[in-house]
């Protein structure tokens, strides 16, 4: 009976055990809390992004968005499951300004959901006020600066005077208005002035004509193609460095007259006796479109160079679609790099009166209409001086029209080394010449040649065909060892010539020149 009594007694607090344990309790949270930034600010037709803040204790599922004045893409989110973050949605303004809005929706893992607005202020697009441009004329008799936050416009011939010292900062733009003869439109640094013009690849200076529509802060217009040319004048820097020239009756002169400036105007003058004369600094200019007519069959030069000394530094500066020559040295000993002349209508780079610097990393690009990729003259006078002529690339126009690699002339004194030319027109027009009196300074060894490669024109099987005549016959120009100095090579395979990266900045290079 104790027996019994024990397991009724047993049995029944088991049970009573059992009945006392709790069901199992699913965690009730609340739904998800969002908030929203501020007022946001955005222009039409542009985007910004929206970040919401978001608590979600029941553990973050998904969100959906709705908006009003313009449209949504979402962007980022937590993962699946987290308890905070953020929610980022990128949101893009439609074309009227005015009130807009953003409006996320949280769902958590228990099915609840919240919604909070962004309010966006979609604001019209800012009207861009173009300064007045400043108008320029006559003579400049005290330093200035010219800035870049507004157009400058050369009208007629522009001269900074001696003792004066124009500044040009990075980005600028001057333009030239039309005009030929006396009205012709050009910028004149006279002997004992200074520029200083420094530009950037990315802001360079450049020099165009009214007609450009190029943009304050753009490098480049939308309407002038190198067909454009002659629509202003050029640049034109004067010093005092040696040149040889003589006057009409053949005596000798220390000075003379730049090309394109009357002869009764003083700040033309140029040359003298100071080799280390220093009339600035060009660095990263383009030139474009000029040349205009000054009388018949006589341009300006995109730029000229008369007595520039030593002391005078340039580099990086681009002539394109000039009505004359690209670059014209007359005397003087300054050096140029990384000077490029591209689609002249008549001489690419242009070399007279015993010029005595060295150009290097040069190119000289063809047009339809140019002459010469080189034409190169010797002195004028007694005075003799050579120039250096060291990694220059010249590519021709690829037609049949005349346009020469080179034409030595006036007994032309200097050295000429690590050439590269191509696509030049067959034999005949596309070939070195000799004339004038250079056939004799080559001989003389005053007229060197050394490391020269040529891809020919298809139409040419020998290489002498493009060789000058001397003596009635084409001859190979030799180096001074006297080994031949020409090589004929293919596209691609050259080892001399300039630098063409140098010149990714250039206008010639955005417009697909070469």
């Amino acid at each position: 009976m104790k027996k019994i009594l024990g397991l009724f007694v047993l049995g029944l607090f088991i049970l009573t055990a059992c009945e006392d344990d709790p069901e199992p309790v699913t965690p009730v949270f609340d739904a998800p809390s969002i908030t929203a930034p501020g007022v946001s600010s955005v222009e039409v037709n542009s985007a910004i992004d929206v970040s919401f803040t978001v608590s979600s204790p029941g553990g973050y599922a998904s969100s959906a968005w709705a908006f009003t004045g313009g449209s949504a893409t979402p962007k980022s989110e937590p993962d699946a499951g987290a308890t905070s973050g953020n929610v980022v949605a990128t949101f893009t303004a439609g074309a009227e300004a005015g009130a807009a809005s953003l409006t996320l929706t949280v769902t958590d893992a228990q099915g609840k959901s919240s919604s909070q607005t962004a309010v966006i202020d979609v604001t019209a697009e800012p009207v861009v006020v173009t300064p007045d441009p400043v108008q320029h004329t006559g003579i400049i008799e005290a330093d200035e600066t010219w800035t870049s936050d507004r157009f400058h416009i050369l009208n007629n011939k522009v001269y900074v005077a001696d003792g004066v010292t124009l500044t040009i900062e990075a980005g600028t733009i001057i333009k030239g208005s039309p005009g030929t003869g006396s009205l012709a439109s050009a910028l004149v640094v006279a002997m004992g002035g200074k520029i200083n013009a420094v530009g950037t690849a990315s802001s360079p200076i450049i020099f165009t004509s009214t007609s450009d529509n190029i943009e304050l802060g753009s490098t480049s217009g939308t309407n002038l193609t190198t067909d454009d040319s002659g629509l202003w004048g050029g640049l034109v820097v004067l010093g005092k460095a040696k040149i040889s020239a003589s006057d009409d009756d053949g005596i000798d002169v220390v000075s003379a007259q730049i090309e394109g400036i009357p002869a009764d105007v003083p700040y033309g003058s140029y040359g003298g006796n100071d080799d280390a004369d220093n009339s600035g600094t060009l660095s990263y200019i383009s030139i474009r479109h000029g040349g205009s007519l000054l009388g018949e069959g006589n341009e300006i030069n995109g730029l000229t160079l008369g007595g520039v000394g030593s002391g005078t530094s340039i580099s990086y500066v681009e002539v394109v679609a000039n009505k004359d020559d690209g670059i014209e040295f007359f005397g003087g000993s300054v050096d140029c790099s990384y000077c490029m002349t591209a689609f002249h209508d008549d001489d690419g780079i242009d070399i007279d009166q015993s010029y005595s610097g060295s150009i290097t990393n040069s190119v000289s690009l063809q047009g339809p209409g140019s002459d010469h990729a080189l034409e190169i003259d010797g002195p004028e006078g007694s005075m003799e001086a050579g120039y250096t002529l060291d990694g220059i690339t010249l590519i021709g126009n690829g037609g049949t029209a005349k346009s020469e690699i080179a034409d030595f002339r006036k007994s032309a004194l200097g050295a000429n080394k690590n050439v590269y030319a191509y696509n030049f027109p067959p034999a005949g027009d596309g070939d070195l010449s000799l004339s004038s009196g250079s056939d004799a300074t080559y001989a003389a060894g005053t007229l060197t040649f050394e490391n020269w490669e040529i891809v020919l024109n298809t139409a040419d099987t020998d290489v002498l065909n493009i060789m000058p005549e001397i003596s009635g016959t084409r001859t190979m120009i030799n180096n001074p060892s006297g080994s031949a100095a020409v090589t004929v090579v293919t596209a691609g395979s050259q080892t001399v010539g300039a630098t063409l990266a140098g010149f990714d900045w250039t206008w010639s290079k955005a417009n697909g020149l070469y």
